[in-house]
């Protein structure tokens, strides 16, 4: 309950502090500020987000192979048991 009540006052601060001054009762306005903020900062989530997106694609490829590889080491297990039971 307490973290809910925190998390309404800072989003309630969040919405004043962007108000314009044009308002009467917005004593704030860092709209500007956050505007250079989000400026800079979508550049920056953008490199973020295609960074973990490669490293997530390379574990895949790499889960990949080693599939096929266990795959493959099956097979050849199944063959070599089939040979030795054809043998008997």
């Amino acid at each position: 309950m307490g973290a809910l009540i925190v998390g309404i006052v800072f989003v309630l601060f969040a919405v004043y502090a962007v108000l314009p001054r044009s308002i009467s009762f917005a004593l704030l306005g860092w709209w500007e500020q956050v505007k250079v903020v989000l400026a800079g900062g979508v550049p920056l989530l953008a490199v973020f987000i295609g960074l973990i997106a490669i490293m997530i694609g390379i574990a895949d490829i790499k889960d990949r192979i080693e599939a096929r590889k266990e795959e493959e080491e099956e097979a050849a297990a199944e063959a070599e048991a089939q040979q030795e039971t054809d043998k008997e």
